[in-house]
């Protein structure tokens, strides 16, 4: 396994602690005893009643919370991967600037990305050439502290181009895992891997 894969999935599992709680969408589950901030009205609520349900909004299949940063800051992480994740699935760019703040970073840059929020758009504007119909699905969502840790699901078939190579519908399904860092109202930066074997192999572009 790649170093830096096995280091964020060890972190994520650390993330997803003791202290956390966790709710499948559609799923009964108990009241969550959040630790109240000043002002919160009530701490008795599930984790799924944390989840922004705007419509256009990507709403994730799973959510597990740490109950000790609060409800208030708790929805508004939860909001925040809502936004970044309706951008990668939408590649519309009001989300990304919903989420992102202008000082982002990206800690695992690739070659030929470009640094800070524009980087992302970069990306998306780029894969959307090959596959012009891609979504993110919103596998995994886990809120811990000021850490926002994601696994995402791509979908989409290859009709564009990529490295020169001319698609042939082929279908694409790739993994992601995510961890973003969330600062006083949006996120600063992040460290991702993608499973970019599989993606290439089903591309049918050698690496």
């Amino acid at each position: 396994m790649h170093k830096l894969t096995r280091t964020l999935l060890v972190t994520a599992a650390a993330l997803a602690g003791a202290t956390a709680l966790t709710a499948g969408i559609g799923m009964a589950v108990g009241a969550v005893d959040y630790h109240r901030q000043a002002g919160e009205p009530s701490t008795q609520a599930s984790p799924s009643s944390l989840i922004d349900r705007t419509p256009g909004l990507v709403q994730p299949a799973a959510l597990t919370v740490d109950r000790s940063i609060g409800r208030r800051r708790a929805s508004q992480e939860v909001r925040l991967a809502q936004q970044l994740y309706t951008f990668w699935n939408t590649g519309e760019q009001k989300y990304l600037d919903a989420a992102v703040s202008p000082h982002f970073k990206d800690n695992t840059l690739p070659a030929g990305r470009p640094q800070g929020p524009t980087g992302p758009a970069f990306a998306s504007k780029n894969f959307r050439a090959a596959v012009p119909d891609l979504t993110c699905e919103l596998a995994d969502l886990l809120i811990t502290g000021d850490k926002i840790t994601a696994r995402l699901v791509f979908r989409g078939h290859f009709t564009g181009t990529f490295n020169g190579v001319r698609g042939k519908g082929q279908q694409v399904r790739f993994n992601a895992i995510d961890i973003q860092h969330a600062g006083t109202d949006k996120i600063v930066e992040d460290w991702h891997i993608e499973d970019n074997e599989t993606l290439l192999s089903q591309l049918g572009v050698t690496g």
